[in-house]
């Protein structure tokens, strides 16, 4: 493929959405892409910038870049400065109208790669041969961070301070701890994305050295046999999904599925299964599987929006009818792990026995274990992070809302989300003076005003289309995430820029994208781009989206392939099908735009090519 094909638009002449002047206030200023710097404009001319749609999938808002701003000093710290991985530093990150761009920083000095090779060797290395102690180690930090969230109390202010603020001489007032209570939020909230990723850049570079490894001695294997050889590995990300399955197989055995499949709201049926003995035995079980299984978002996890179960029972329940229905009918509603097992080790055979030498056996082996032992973590981290502590922090930081709202700052609660964290901050401030003193507040002039006019401008980013990357196109990608969790390599590159060069969506008849799990199927498409869609899912169908996440599950129930915009071979929707056995493409950079609902298209997962079949 030509050059011509790899070239993208200079990052600081991407167009200006008419009536958004004035956005960049809306997030912090080392965000933007600048010409009043003439070192800092050529650097970011000469990187490639690519948009995060799989943690991004529409514009963040300006309190919701929190966790941007988390894994951007986080994933960085781990790679440049704690474990020295040796070719790249951190991951710099750009917005454009209110979408993410990211972009990996090389080390482009060769006696430098090298100087960092011996400090990675042995820091990387005691994690490696600790992992099992440190990640038990882990979870416990995990567990104290979301108990102490949980315990958080944000107070209302009162008109007179209790009694006891005199007679037990505390000498501070609830409008100290309210700014207290937020500092603790906010540093909670860091805290737990430091340990994100305390192993994930481990997680991944375990398993991009293994892929590299096998791509050296085996130059024709095809990506996905690596990751094959990597399935069938049990995580706790499966276990909301696993719960749901119980509870469809308690609800057929105990005789009550008929009052949960009715197509009642789950209030509606609460009170009827409670007037039997069945009905609460179910209920209490019901219950028991909630906590903390029920804090899985409903999306990436990374917006406000996206509820959890235990936000709104209804979406669990919706879920639990598709068992039903498949118990029923007598259809196992079991992943094929034994299938999986067998067929990763009837391939990691078939590649061990092409091994010649015994050293390089030895390194297979040494590398294939490390993988193995590393992946439940890659997957795990997500349940304890985005979604358990991501749902409950959301609902701490409406009770903070709460009290601004009542105070006149915003109008709803939801409007808290268009202020940054440093302006939350001041509000409070301007809260709890104007309650000592007794004076009325500045902020209800300032905040709904500013809020009003964030909606129309975040309303205006919504109806744009981000473009997949800009900047300079990089000669070789190696930064682990890059590779395997978003799926941007040379080959992607040249796929997106061969079909934005296109020009007409119509003229498009082929995607690419990457082979995330074998096999080939033809069927028609459904675009799905929110967990609230795949309830339109039919037998069958094969979903197309923009990424998908664990509260995604059910829907593989009933599709027989799936295609992703964004996502390597270690994305959710990647290895999900490869547990299920079906069909995958992910990463094609242009699948929902491309495809539309009802159309005929053929899905290869072993070339990652899917094709339109009929329009």
């Amino acid at each position: 493929m030509g050059e011509s094909k790899r070239r993208f638009p200079d990052p600081h002449e991407v167009e200006k959405i008419p009536g958004t002047e004035g956005w960049e206030r809306m997030f912090p200023y080392q965000y933007q892409f600048v010409t009043d710097d003439p070192e800092r404009e050529q650097y970011e001319k000469g990187m490639f910038w690519f948009y995060d749609g799989l943690h991004y999938p529409e514009p963040i808002y300006p309190f919701d870049i929190i966790w941007d701003e988390a894994w951007y000093l986080a994933l960085s710290q781990f790679n440049t400065r704690i474990f020295a991985v040796p070719p790249v530093y951190g991951v710099d990150h750009r917005i454009i109208n209110g979408y993410i761009y990211i972009s990996p920083v090389p080390v482009t000095d060769p006696a430098e790669v090298e100087a960092r090779v011996a400090h990675f060797m042995e820091r990387a290395g005691y994690y490696y041969e600790n992992w099992n102690k440190l990640e038990d180690q882990w979870i416990k930090k995990l567990e104290k961070v979301i108990s102490d969230l949980e315990a958080l109390e944000i107070k209302p202010l009162p008109e007179l301070e209790d009694i006891s603020v005199v007679m037990e001489g505390l000498g501070k007032s609830t409008g100290y701890e309210l700014l207290h209570a937020y500092d603790k939020l906010i540093d909670l909230g860091l805290l737990c994305w430091q340990y994100h990723f305390e192993f994930l850049n481990l997680g991944y570079a375990a398993y991009v050295t293994f892929l590299d490894f096998c791509q050296k001695v085996f130059p024709d294997i095809p990506l996905q046999r690596v990751t094959q050889m990597v399935s069938g590995i049990d995580v706790i990300m499966y276990r909301p999904d696993e719960e749901l399955k119980k509870l469809a197989r308690a609800a057929v055995d105990l005789n009550v599925d008929g009052i949960v499949n009715s197509g009642r709201k789950f209030v509606e049926i609460k009170d009827e299964l409670e007037a039997t003995s069945n009905g609460k035995e179910w209920l209490n079980a019901f219950e028991k599987a909630r906590y903390p299984w029920f804090w899985t978002s409903t999306g990436t996890g990374w917006y406000h929006h996206d509820k959890s179960w235990n936000d709104d029972l209804d979406i669990p329940l919706a879920s639990l009818c598709i068992y039903i229905d498949k118990v029923r009918a007598g259809k196992p509603i079991e992943r094929p792990m034994d299938q999986v097992i067998k067929e990763r080790d009837r391939i990691t055979e078939e590649y061990r026995a092409l091994l010649a030498d015994e050293e390089t056996k030895a390194g297979f082996e040494q590398l294939l274990g490390t993988a193995r032992t590393v992946f439940p973590y890659v997957e795990n981290h997500l349940f304890y992070v985005e979604h358990w502590f991501h749902s409950v922090f959301w609902n701490k930081m409406r009770e903070v809302a709460a009290i601004l709202m009542d105070y006149g700052f915003i109008e709803e609660i939801e409007d808290v989300w268009y202020l940054t964290r440093a302006e939350i901050k001041e509000a409070l401030w301007d809260v709890v003076t104007a309650w000592a003193t007794g004076v009325k507040p500045r902020g209800p002039q300032v905040w709904p005003k500013e809020i009003a006019w964030r909606k129309g401008v975040m309303d205006k980013f919504r109806e744009w289309t981000p473009p997949a990357a800009v900047g300079t196109a990089p000669e070789v990608i190696q930064e682990p995430f890059t590779v395997v969790l978003w799926g941007v390599t040379n080959e992607s590159l040249n796929a997106w820029a061969e079909v934005d060069a296109a020009g007409d969506p119509e003229s498009v008849n082929q995607l690419k994208g990457f082979a995330g799990s074998p096999g080939v199927v033809e069927g028609f498409a459904r675009v799905c781009r929110t967990v609230a869609e795949i309830g339109q899912l039919k037998e069958d169908e094969i979903l197309v989206a923009p990424t998908t996440s664990p509260s995604w599950a059910p829907a593989f129930q009933k599709i027989q392939a799936a295609v992703t915009d964004v996502g390597g071979v270690m994305c959710h929707a990647a290895i999900v099908c490869r547990e299920y056995g079906l069909p995958a493409v992910v990463g094609t950079g242009h699948g929902t735009s491309i495809i539309k609902t009802g159309m005929k298209i053929k899905v290869d997962g072993g070339t990652g090519k899917v094709t339109i079949l009929e329009r």
